[in-house]
């Protein structure tokens, strides 16, 4: 967890102290770029408006909670378990420093896409939860399956 928290933070660092606020550099022609935007909403942008921000760190205490118990109730050998929550964990408390640190919200600069067609704006925390809650399906889903299989 920490190596994936000190990665994202890292990343926004550089961004913020190399980049013009919405400056975009082609990485892989038009397909990739680092485009350094803030997000005061959630994943796709979704906003709240001026109460975003503490609705968004509020939700990310209760998720932290929530995934502190399914870690401390995970047996040691689920390690696909363990490792998803990891992630999704990571990903949470990077994202929940940037809305501590500025009212502007959580730094974003990872932009893909074909011209006018983008996905939003990213960063590694966003990466770290996708990818972790993934897993977390993909392993719950296995588990259930050989639970299912053995009753």
């Amino acid at each position: 967890m920490a190596g994936v928290l000190l990665l994202d933070m890292l990343t926004k660092r550089v961004i913020q102290s190399t980049f013009a606020l919405h400056e975009q550099v082609e990485v892989f022609g038009d397909y990739v770029r680092l485009t350094y935007v803030h997000n005061p909403g959630a994943a796709f942008g979704f906003y709240l408006g001026p109460y975003s921000r503490g609705i968004f760190l509020a939700l990310a205490l209760i998720a932290l909670a929530v995934l502190a118990a399914m870690y401390g109730s995970t047996p040691p050998r689920a390690q696909g378990r363990l490792t998803a929550i990891a992630l999704i964990a990571a990903g949470a408390v990077g994202n929940m420093v940037d809305r501590l640190r500025s009212a502007r919200g959580v730094v974003d600069f990872v932009d893909v896409g074909m011209g006018s067609l983008r996905w939003p704006v990213f960063n590694v925390a966003d990466m770290a939860v996708t990818a972790g809650a993934i897993l977390l399906a993909v392993t719950l889903w296995r588990e259930d399956e050989v639970h299912g299989a053995t009753q």
